[in-house]
């Protein structure tokens, strides 16, 4: 058996019971899941929008991301803009979480509301506030009458009738489990806003930041980020998994002088994906406390940063794989893992391909957790905090190649100009810069004194929570990323607050000359990868950026792209992409309002785009009312293919979803 370093594997590995039909993407012109399928691959076999006429695309209808039926209730009533559903279409019928988190359920050819999901009894605010999820799961059993839709609201986790919107009160009590129990006594509070995932008679669900919802903690004790799985039927609870070990679990070791006993987070704040033929869930888990200093938690800290495979019956690992030892830049597992089916060197492969923010596909064999391509633990600088000591090596995959820019060297810095690149080159004397997993900087004072590491990617990029979509007809992945730099600073922990000897500082955008950004572009880019192959097929990037800048608009430059975060649909004959929206950074969120901003002034942007899959040019653009926030999904009603965007912005009356069809 390897180290618990790299792939550990468990209980026993799965044996493949013969290579059966593929990640196919969305069926019969339905939308099921939040990613199309189970494997989340965002892909629809439509074809009737195509190339030939993708350029006739209208709007066909709009709906606020609240009914006026509950936005009505009361005169101060109001909601975030960062408004990121994605619906499912199943029987006719749309479902979708609203602004608010309750569920509604819509017509798929005109946008008129079918019903609305009523507040529980006695909720806070009448049930009236709240945060809108990523999105809803739906399980049928035999019957026609044993439908269920699944959404986390609150602390809970809530069963609906589909046809009518009501609690089913056989789920739990009168409807709901309360989630918050299952996280263990340090949990104050639960909060989600990921989809449940269904595998067979289990609903899975994750955690945001182990129920503390702060993303600067000031003390070493925190909740670990449990993952709960509950029976789709009674809502009694079928398993948990701990992503920080006990004493003689695998991965305990790991964490130095018992560090396990107070340790909490890397949760599973992300989405979930399963493998349901094979009985397999994938959890994409991410950073312990604190995220950018751990000399209270020395050693690689298993199953932080780490993919895990379970059994979707009993939560039973299979195996493992950890990403980043010893986390200190924030490089969460952000997205949920892909399952895709492809053939490597003549052999057909069941393959899951984890992205990261740092940039990199891991693709591994999700049978077994065996790499497709070799993997280099590969020394990385050491920090010079104090009490700190990070790991002597990091995982490299060989192939695919990264996928956006990695570290900062002079050689990255802007040069459209000599005078912006000598102020860039001033600029990067008070930081430090160098390869990627440098890590983070105490930071200095005075004038002269330094700020910080330039993290690159930052801990918004590369890739994020919108993942990437794949073709499973010609197994190329389609990857949105995001280069922004991000200055990694720690300083001194107030003994009146916190226990921690440094905890995170500034961790803002790091400005660059003239308020341009301080490296080369592009600044948001789409990159297609060939996953047979393990190779890169094109880069484009995606939106104009600032080329429009007065130093820069004479120069007459290709577009630079926008560092915004939107999520890529792909469909037979195109792959569709927006520009995302500034609300999605820390910045303009209600959750977390004392965020600095972590994208660059001027990021995203309202344009939504349809690219050729084969060589990335632009085939047709517009501008939307808003941003897109959520990922797009598309579906056919009744003759004619739907896409259907979610879009918002600061300004929370711009939230709502926007379907596109030809006239």
């Amino acid at each position: 058996m390897t180290t618990v370093r790299r792939m550990l594997v468990g209980v026993g590995i799965v044996l493949a019971t013969g290579f059966a039909a593929a990640q196919q993407g969305a069926r019969g012109g339905e939308w099921a899941r939040y990613g199309a399928d189970s494997g989340t691959t965002k892909y629809a076999p439509l074809d009737q929008i195509n190339r030939d006429n993708v350029s006739r695309l209208r709007i066909a209808w709009w709906r606020p991301a609240v009914d006026p039926s509950i936005s009505s209730r009361a005169p101060d009533f109001g909601y975030s803009g960062n408004y990121r559903a994605t619906p499912l279409m199943i029987g006719g019928v749309l479902y979708s979480p609203n602004g608010v988190g309750l569920v509604e359920a819509f017509h798929p050819g005109t946008g008129k509301t079918i019903w609305v999901q009523e507040p529980f009894p006695g909720e806070p605010n009448g049930g009236l506030r709240g945060n809108s999820a990523r999105g809803v799961a739906y399980w049928a059993g035999a019957s026609n009458n044993d439908q269920r839709l699944f959404v986390i609201r609150g602390e809970y986790l809530i069963a609906l009738d589909p046809r009518t919107g009501k609690p089913l009160s056989s789920f739990g009590e009168n409807g709901r489990v309360n989630l918050r129990p299952g996280l263990g006594p340090r949990a104050t509070l639960y909060a989600w806003t990921g989809a449940p995932q269904v595998c067979r008679d289990v609903v899975i669900v994750g955690v945001g930041i182990g129920g503390s919802m702060s993303d600067r903690p000031t003390r070493k004790e925190a909740p670990p980020g449990v993952v709960q799985a509950f029976d789709v039927r009674s809502g009694k609870p079928r398993w948990t998994f701990n992503p920080i070990p006990q004493p003689g679990e695998v991965g305990s070791e790991t964490w130095e002088k018992d560090s396990w006993s107070y340790s909490g987070e890397a949760n599973l704040w992300s989405l979930i994906s399963a493998d349901e033929e094979q009985g397999l869930a994938y959890l994409p888990l991410t950073a312990p406390t604190n995220d950018m200093y751990g000399g209270h938690r020395l050693g690689d800290n298993v199953f932080a940063n780490t993919l895990v495979c379970v059994r979707c019956l009993t939560g039973a690992r299979v195996w493992h794989y950890q990403i980043v030892h010893h986390d200190l830049w924030d490089y969460d597992l952000p997205a949920a893992p892909m399952l895709v089916d492809i053939t490597v060197d003549g052999k057909p492969i069941k393959a899951v391909v984890q992205l990261t923010k740092q940039a990199f596909a891991f693709v591994f064999d999700r049978l077994t957790g065996r790499p497709l391509w070799p993997i280099e633990e590969r020394p990385v600088p050491a920090s010079d905090t104090p009490g700190e000591r990070t790991a002597r090596t990091q995982p490299f995959p060989t192939k695919p190649p990264p996928f956006d820019r990695q570290g900062v060297s002079i050689d990255d810095l802007i040069d459209f100009t000599p005078e912006l690149r000598a102020e860039a080159i001033a600029l990067t004397r008070h930081y430090r810069i160098g390869p990627v997993f440098t890590p983070p900087t105490v930071r200095g004072e005075g004038p002269d004194g330094i700020r910080g590491t330039i993290q690159l990617p930052g801990s918004v990029g590369g890739a994020d929570w919108q993942s990437g979509a794949f073709d499973p007809e010609t197994g190329i992945l389609y990857v949105q990323s995001i280069t922004g730099p991000f200055t990694a600073d720690i300083v001194k922990g107030d003994p009146k607050t916190s226990n921690l000897n440094y905890v995170s500082g500034a961790r803002a955008w790091t400005p660059g000359p003239q308020g341009l950004p301080l490296l080369k572009p592009p600044y948001g880019r789409l990159t297609a990868i060939d996953l047979n192959k393990g190779e890169q097929v094109w880069m484009t990037a995606n939106g104009d950026g600032p080329r429009d800048h007065p130093l820069l608009k004479p120069l007459n430059l290709p577009p630079l792209g926008n560092p915004g975060r939107s999520s890529p649909l792909v469909t037979k004959t195109l792959v569709f992409l927006g520009e995302g929206d500034p609300v999605m950074s820390a910045v303009g969120s209600r959750l977390r309002p004392e965020m600095p901003a972590s994208l660059a002034p001027g990021a995203g942007g309202k344009k939504f785009r349809a690219f050729n899959k084969a060589t990335g040019a632009i085939l047709w653009e517009t501008e939307l009312p808003a941003g897109v926030t959520g990922a797009p999904m598309t579906y056919m009603f009744e003759g004619k293919q739907y896409l259907v965007i979610a879009t918002g912005s600061r300004e929370p009356q711009s939230a709502g979803f926007v379907a596109l069809a030809l006239p």
